[in-house]
């Protein structure tokens, strides 16, 4: 997540004439959004504990309370990163797998082009982020309540839909006996294969990244 730009607020001529410091009030949005900049780059540490409210007001120079006049729990925290996750990959999916094919002859390089650009994508963010790969494969969300690990099972899931998606155009036109069978196996190795890459990616403690040999990895699947 890039950082926010810090922004400030015109400061009175009486103000800055009797040398008091004066505190610049955030911007509105602009505190929530520093606090889960601080949490993404709290969960980039190698071997990280779990992160407690405490931590992360000590990290941003606040109490507790002031965590709690923008997010409810430390629950609401975690789904503010998976909004951001959802939001930033999904967009772009949406652009690849939306792209129309040119004619029927380009459909099965196309088909698998368009599998092999998700599955980058997915991988490159990954990489770009490492804090929010922990959130990701569910590593940080561990002891956390339940229903944020599932709405990243629901994310991958909405991966393999659009790998599917993308490949069944193309087993129908190499005209597989089976190309619905065909593009639900394709699918499914690709959506295990990228979220083995983005869990080697948070346990070699970011050493290993996820797009290490893809190319070949990728021509290997498809």
């Amino acid at each position: 997540m890039s950082e926010p730009s810090p922004t400030s607020e015109p400061v009175s001529a009486a103000d800055a004439g009797d040398g008091t410091a004066v505190r610049k009030r955030p911007k509105p949005g602009e505190r929530r959004a520093q606090i889960l900049q601080a949490l993404a780059g709290m969960l980039e540490q190698p071997g990280a504990e779990r992160i407690t409210t405490a931590a992360l007001a000590a990290r941003l120079s606040v109490s507790e309370a002031a965590l709690y006049r923008h997010f409810a729990s430390k629950a609401q925290m975690f789904e503010g990163l998976i909004d951001f996750i959802e939001q930033t990959v999904f967009t772009r999916v949406a652009q690849i797998v939306g792209r129309d094919l040119a004619d029927g002859g380009q459909a099965i390089e196309g088909g698998a082009h368009q599998a092999a650009r998700v599955v980058a994508l997915l991988l490159q963010f990954g990489e770009r982020n490492p804090g929010l790969v922990r959130v990701m494969v569910g590593d940080a969300l561990v002891l956390e309540h339940e229903r944020l690990q599932q709405r990243m099972n629901q994310f991958f899931e909405r991966i393999e839909s659009s790998l599917r998606q993308c490949l069944r155009a193309a087993a129908g036109t190499a005209n597989s006996a089976t190309p619905t069978v065909d593009a639900q196996v394709a699918a499914s190795v690709l959506t295990a294969f990228t979220l083995g890459r983005l869990q080697r990616y948070a346990r070699s403690g970011f050493r290993r990244l996820p797009t290490e040999h893809l190319d070949a990895s990728l021509a290997l699947m498809l």
